[in-house]
């Protein structure tokens, strides 16, 4: 039977919760809710989901280790479950696109985001796929620590459920047809 793992990054915790940096946490929680799938502890700092579709299984996984240490967690359920690379889809925020906007990639450089690093590096490679969701930038003079870790707008609530409700569409398509159809189809 064929695996595959999808990742979605962020911060455990309720402090840390509807913040631009658990966007990837959300996505996984909405695909959870839509499946009836609850998490679990995981062999590894994290919470994970199992989830059956034909010859496939999927491993949603939520890290527990913050953000920027998410890599261990990923690497490790990667090797538990011997998920081959092409079978792995991380989810995170990106504060370089306009909020909603998403932006998946079947590999790439980590565009400075930490928890994209530590997965890298954890992995040992950069060749595994990534959708990225825009949570915008905000006040260039803003700390951009601060502005991730902060609660979305009000005003941007809409925008950010959308891009949430979309990001479940890409990881379920995904699965079913991998990272071609859906950078051809989700890019925007």
């Amino acid at each position: 039977m064929r695996v595959k793992l999808v990742a979605g990054l962020g911060n455990p915790g309720a402090a840390y919760r509807g913040t631009r940096h658990n966007v990837g946490f959300e996505v996984l929680d909405l695909l959870a809710a839509r499946h009836a799938l609850r998490f679990a502890v995981a062999r590894v700092e994290a919470l994970e989901a199992r989830w059956r579709l034909d010859a496939v299984t999927v491993v949603l996984v939520k890290p527990l280790t913050f953000m920027n240490l998410s890599g261990p967690a990923v690497a490790g359920l990667s090797r538990y479950y011997r998920i081959e690379l092409p079978d792995v889809l991380v989810v995170c925020d990106d504060v370089n696109l306009p909020l909603g906007r998403l932006r998946a990639r079947a590999s790439g450089s980590d565009g400075g985001h930490n928890g994209l690093r530590s997965v890298a590096q954890a992995l040992g490679t950069t060749a595994y796929a990534r959708l990225r969701v825009g949570v915008g930038r905000g006040d260039e003079q803003r700390d951009l620590a601060g502005y991730v870790l902060a609660p979305f707008e009000p005003e941007e609530r809409a925008g950010v459920t959308d891009a949430i409700a979309r990001s479940a569409d890409v990881v379920e398509t995904w699965i079913h047809h991998g990272i071609e159809p859906v950078m051809n189809r989700f890019n925007g």
